[in-house]
């Protein structure tokens, strides 16, 4: 479905990005995960050419990404934002009908594939008329996964969609992202800083550190072996969780 061909991107003498490659089957969740400044939202943008890489290529189902203009290459692509960006003065229906209107679709097919989205992500539709500014921020989200689901893309791209959420509208969204691209068969790649959340999530997971790849593997093969000291560092974390929460569940409160 997806091949990311030696991408780097570079900044003068600097690299965000070097040499990083690698493959994500139809249907396959891959997690980018790494610490600020990894890497890897530039390299999520520039599967969909918000960021041109300096050098190497994205084919998506063999096609080869730099060949198509780039506003055609994105309306093929779901992209979900951590920051959202709803557009303030649109309602909720409107907000989703955007990648409707820009592809030309009537008004009648418009009308009933939103309602299908709202009914997708769980939303109620009741909250159709309002504007961004009076949801909440996980209904606020929901809004964004439904417009980039709008024009039925086989690819989605998630920058740390629920990062800024707390613990459990952030969860109830991971749970419904879950399902939903299940039920769709889609293909995604996910950024995140968060350890715990790519191992509940991905398929697999690709670990960045200063704009190289670490190691692709697996939750349960990133679990058993670590490919060095950064990603043991990494899943430090969620195993100090665990060990925590075991010890409260055998009655040692220490």
């Amino acid at each position: 479905m997806i091949e990311a061909q030696r991408l780097t991107k570079r900044y003068g003498d600097e690299h965000a990005v070097k040499d990083v490659s690698f493959t994500v089957a139809a249907g396959e969740l891959l997690i980018l995960l790494g610490t600020s400044g990894s890497g890897k939202t530039t390299t999520l943008k520039m599967i969909n050419r918000l960021v041109e890489p300096t050098e190497g290529k994205v084919l998506i189902e063999g096609q080869d990404v730099g060949a198509l203009p780039g506003h055609v290459l994105r309306r093929r692509i779901g992209y979900v934002f951590q920051k959202i960006g709803l557009f303030p003065h649109m309602t909720v229906r409107e907000n989703i009908a955007v990648p409707l209107s820009l592809l030309g679709w009537d008004a009648g097919r418009t009308r009933r594939r939103v309602d299908e989205l709202l009914e997708l992500v769980e939303l109620d539709s009741s909250l159709q008329d309002r504007r961004p500014a009076e949801l909440s921020g996980g209904q606020q989200q929901r809004v964004g996964v439904a417009r980039a689901l709008a024009a039925e893309p086989k690819l989605m791209l998630l920058d740390e969609p629920f990062g800024a959420l707390d613990p459990l509208t952030r969860d109830r969204l991971q749970q419904s992202f879950i399902d939903i691209r299940k039920r769709l068969g889609l293909t995604a790649i996910f950024v995140t800083h968060d350890m715990a959340e790519a191992l509940l999530l991905a398929d697999r997971v690709a670990v960045m550190k200063e704009g190289r790849l670490v190691q692709v593997g697996t939750p349960r093969e990133l679990l058993a072996a670590p490919a060095d000291s950064y990603v043991e560092h990494l899943l430090e974390t969620p195993r100090r969780q665990a060990r925590a929460f075991d010890r409260l569940g055998s009655g040692d409160g220490r």
